[in-house]
């Protein structure tokens, strides 16, 4: 997915002249700030959504933030998340929609200030779940089965993670002094090193708990979150990781992995990305963006579903709490050149 970070401008730069940015014939101020709005926005984004259909993806949102502000808004697809960044950095876009990553970049590169957060499940944030199919060794008491209710399934957890018989949470970090069980040799699956929740979060977690992750552990290498637990399920690994709750991804091919693949361990916090806006739109403009978008996915039931459609969310909310976004800035650093 993720190209070279020149390629991704040009690819994102021409995306957008291609797409275009034209402005609108609205009043180029607006009634009440401090300075003059522009005649138009673009908004820059990675949709959910595949296809043919781009545009009439993109038009809901846009026309409903257009009949907000009373300005244009335009829509633009991006090739990857750091063409979001580079979009915003060359002025090609005021508004990204990106992931946590590329908020940290746009932030620090572009002094980009961060507006909303994505909401997945009523959470702005998640654990990489450690997973095993050795129960026996990795948990400290028998498992207990609790409900993963984005999608109505019971699944096993030990180690304290979850209440037996209660709406699991998957909030960490909880249950990590149980990764110093893996003995020297032990395979475990890792997806690419780009991934979050499968490769950066679990590396650091084994290596606070003082796992030699290069020479210490067999990395099994594995592609998708499903593909990770699937690794464990069909005994290929001991370990691997993936978003909470990955097993929900394997239930029709693997419908009893609720059971085989045990969650023994949360590593801290990573958190969803959200969007970010450049320092070259007026305050008040900012202001009453925030206060749209945040409002869109209860403005109707066409826009709940546009929402997680386009973008895969519930929802966005004004809460930032940038502290978990710098966090994840750190962590990046240990994996970049």
């Amino acid at each position: 997915m993720r190209k070279s970070l020149a390629a991704t401008s040009l690819l994102a730069v021409a995306a957008l002249t291609l797409t275009g940015c034209a402005a609108g014939d609205s009043d180029a101020s607006a009634t009440s700030g401090s300075s003059e709005w522009p005649e138009s926005i673009t908004i820059s984004l990675v949709p959910s959504t595949e296809g043919e259909d781009l545009a009439e993806a993109l038009d809901p949102l846009t026309t409903y933030l257009s009949d907000q502000l009373g300005i244009e808004v335009n829509g633009v697809v991006a090739t990857d998340y750091a063409a979001t960044v580079e979009a915003l950095g060359a002025d090609q876009a005021q508004v990204v929609i990106t992931d946590a990553g590329s908020l940290y970049n746009a932030i620090n590169q572009y002094d980009a200030k961060l507006i909303l957060r994505d909401v997945r499940f009523g959470a702005t944030s998640y654990s990489s779940v450690a997973y095993t199919n050795n129960p026996d060794k990795y948990c400290d008491d028998e498992p207990v089965m609790a409900t993963y209710a984005a999608s109505d399934v019971e699944m096993s957890y030990c180690n304290g993670i979850e209440e037996a018989g209660a709406n699991a949470t998957g909030q960490g970090p909880l249950g990590l002094d149980a990764l110093k069980k893996i003995d020297d040799g032990t395979k475990v699956a890792l997806q690419a090193a780009t991934s979050p929740a499968g490769y950066q979060y679990p590396i650091v977690a084994m290596q606070d708990a003082g796992i030699d992750t290069d020479n210490g552990i067999q990395q099994v290498p594995v592609e998708g979150n499903n593909n990770a637990v699937l690794s464990v399920y069909n005994d290929d690994a001991e370990v691997s990781f993936g978003f909470w709750d990955a097993r929900s991804t394997v239930l029709e091919e693997a419908p009893d992995v609720s059971e085989k693949v045990v969650a023994f361990g949360y590593t801290e916090q990573i958190p969803n990305g959200g969007v970010a806006v450049s320092q070259s739109l007026p305050d008040d403009l900012v202001e009453q963006l925030t206060s749209a978008m945040d409002e869109y996915a209860d403005s109707s039931d066409e826009a709940a579903d546009v929402m997680f459609n386009l973008v895969g969310l519930s929802d966005w909310t004004a809460d930032t709490q940038q502290e978990q976004i710098d966090r994840y800035g750190e962590i990046l650093a240990k994996f970049q050149n």
